[in-house]
C-alpha cells in the first residue's frame, strides 16, 4: 500500500518532533527546518502533501509558498500559522495553498485536515488516470503540437474545457483536425467520462436530419422504428454534442437547432413532450459561417449562439513544424497495424513532407503515410516512397485555381473509365470521403459525382 510523503516545514524542533511522531504511524514524514531547504527537498524528492509554517527563518511561509508554485509543483500546501496570522494565511489561500491549521494544533483537527488533503489529491489522481486512459483510447495522448498555429488552438481548447457548457465554434479546412480539437476540449473537461456524440449535418439528407438530431417517437413516420428512436442531442446528455459541417443545416433544422440552444430543451419529431438535457455543444464547419450568413444561407441568430467561443485551426501548409511529427505518429501506428518495421524518413523524405502543399490537410497526409506503411519496406520512409505525390492538381499555389494538369496519353493509350475512377478514389481519400468537398476538388457538381461514384461501383 502506498504511504504517502508529508513535508513539514518549521524551525520549532519540539513540534517538529510531536509531528513526526503522530504521522510516522500513517506516513512517510520528513522534515526541512526553513523555506529553503524545503525547496531543495521538493528538487530532489516527489512530496504528496506540505506542511507549512508562515514564519521562518530566511525566506517566510508566503514566500516560500511563491517559490514552490514556480517549481511548477502541483502537491497541495497546508499552511501552519499562529492565531494572530491568520490574515495572512488567508492571503496565502488565495496564492494557491489549499487549506490552514492554526497553532497550537488540536491533534484531531490536524489529523482530519490531513486526511482530507489527502483523499482530494487520491481523487484527483484517480481522475487524471482516468483521462488518460480516456486520450489513449482515443489516439489523443500524443497530439503533435510543434507549430506555433497550433499550440495557439490547444491553449484555446485546455481554457475552453474549463467550463462546463460553453458553446464552441470550431472553423478550418477539410482535415485540419477540428474533430481532435473538439474531443480534446471533451475530454479536457468534467464531462470526460460521458459521451461524447458526433453528426456531420452534411451527410444527412434534410428529411432525415431533424429525426437524427432530435429523435422521433413511435409512429412519428412509415419506415420509422416501432419502439421511436433517441436522437443525437440526448444520446449526448451529460456530454458533449459536435456538430460536424454545421454550415449545412438546412432552414427548419437551423430554426429548430436555435431554439434548443436558447432552452435547452426540444420535442422529438412527432413528439409533443418537451425533453431537457444537459450538454456543451461544438459546432465545426469547413466554411466561413460568418460569409454564409452576409449571404443569406445561414441564420444570423443562430450564429451568435454558436459563435460563443471560436476558434480557427489553421492548414497543414500554414504548420509546417508539425508535418514531420505528424508524419512519425502517423508512421508509429500503421507499424504497428501492418506490422512494420519503419523507423524513421530519410532527409530527402522530409524535405518532399515539408514542401509539399497538402491541401487535404491531416486527413491527406495520415493516408499517404498509411500507404507507404502499407505498401513499402524498409526502416525508413525514402523519397521514391513518396513519388505519388506528385498528382498534377496540386500544381497551383494557394489561393489560387489548379492549373489544368498537364497530362499526355500514352502511346498504347489508356482507359478513360479507369483514369476517372482513380481520381474520384483520390479526391474522396483527400476529402475523408465528404463528397461535396471531393466534387470541388474535381470542378464538378455533388449530383454529377454521385452519378459517376454509382456508375463505376466505387464504395465510399
Amino acid at each position: 500500500m502506498h504511504r504517502y510523503k508529508i513535508l513539514i516545514v518549521d524551525d520549532d524542533r519540539l513540534l517538529q518532533n510531536s509531528l513526526l511522531a503522530i504521522l510516522s504511524e500513517k506516513y512517510d514524514p520528513m522534515i526541512a527546518g526553513s523555506g529553503e531547504e524545503a525547496l531543495r527537498v521538493l528538487q530532489k524528492t516527489a512530496i504528496d502533501l506540505i506542511l507549512l509554517d508562515i514564519r521562518l527563518p530566511g525566506i517566510d511561509g508566503i514566500e516560500t509558498l511563491h517559490q514552490i508554485k514556480k517549481l511548477g509543483a502541483d502537491t497541495p500546501i497546508i499552511m501552519m500559522t499562529a492565531y494572530e496570522d491568520v490574515k495572512t494565511v488567508i492571503h496565502s489561500m488565495k496564492e494557491g495553498a489549499s487549506d490552514y491549521l492554526v497553532k497550537p494544533l488540536e491533534i484531531e483537527m490536524f489529523e482530519l485536515v490531513i486526511e482530507k488533503a489527502l483523499e482530494n489529491l487520491r481523487l484527483k489522481k484517480e481522475v487524471q488516470e482516468l483521462r488518460r486512459v480516456y486520450l489513449k483510447a482515443f489516439k489523443l495522448e500524443h497530439v503533435v503540437s510543434e507549430s506555433e498555429g497550433i499550440k495557439a488552438v490547444f491553449e484555446f481548447a485546455d481554457k475552453v474545457a474549463r467550463s462546463y457548457d460553453t458553446t464552441v465554434l470550431i472553423e478550418g479546412g477539410s482535415g485540419v483536425g477540428k474533430e481532435v480539437v473538439a474531443r480534446m476540449i471533451h475530454h479536457r473537461s468534467s464531462r470526460y467520462d460521458k459521451p461524447f456524440v458526433g453528426i456531420n449535418c452534411g451527410a444527412i439528407s434534410k428529411e432525415l436530419l431533424e429525426s437524427e438530431l432530435f429523435g422521433y417517437e413511435k409512429g412519428a413516420f412509415t419506415g420509422g422504428l416501432q419502439e421511436g428512436k433517441k436522437g443525437k442531442i440526448e444520446m449526448a446528455d451529460s456530454g458533449t454534442l459536435l456538430l460536424d459541417e454545421v454550415s449545412e443545416l438546412h432552414p427548419a433544422a437551423q430554426v429548430n437547432l436555435l431554439r434548443f440552444l436558447e432552452e435547452r430543451e426540444f420535442y422529438p419529431v412527432g413528439g409533443t413532450r418537451k425533453k431537457k438535457v444537459d450538454v456543451r455543444v461544438i459546432a465545426a464547419t469547413n466554411k466561413s459561417l460568418a460569409t454564409q450568413v452576409q449571404e443569406g444561407t445561414f441564420r444570423e441568430d443562430l450564429y451568435y449562439r454558436l459563435n460563443v467561443a471560436r476558434v480557427y485551426v489553421p492548414p497543414l501548409v500554414e504548420r509546417k513544424a508539425d508535418i514531420v511529427p505528424l508524419t512519425e505518429l502517423f508512421m508509429n501506428r500503421f507499424n504497428e497495424k501492418f506490422i512494420k518495421n519503419f523507423r524513421g524518413i530519410s532527409p530527402e523524405a522530409r524535405k518532399m513532407l515539408v514542401q509539399y502543399p497538402w491541401r487535404g490537410n491531416i486527413r491527406e497526409l495520415k493516408n499517404a503515410v498509411e500507404r507507404v506503411v502499407l505498401m513499402e519496406d524498409g526502416e525508413q520512409i525514402e523519397a521514391a516512397h513518396l513519388a505519388f505525390l506528385a498528382f498534377p492538381y496540386h500544381g497551383g499555389q494557394a489561393g489560387q485555381p489548379p492549373k489544368v494538369p498537364d497530362l499526355r496519353l500514352p502511346p498504347e493509350g489508356i482507359q478513360l473509365d479507369e483514369v476517372i475512377k482513380d481520381l474520384i478514389v483520390q479526391a474522396l481519400a483527400m476529402s475523408g470521403a465528404n463528397k461535396t468537398q471531393a466534387a470541388k476538388l474535381l470542378g464538378i457538381s455533388r449530383p454529377t459525382l454521385i452519378y459517376r461514384i454509382e456508375k463505376h461501383g466505387i464504395r465510399v
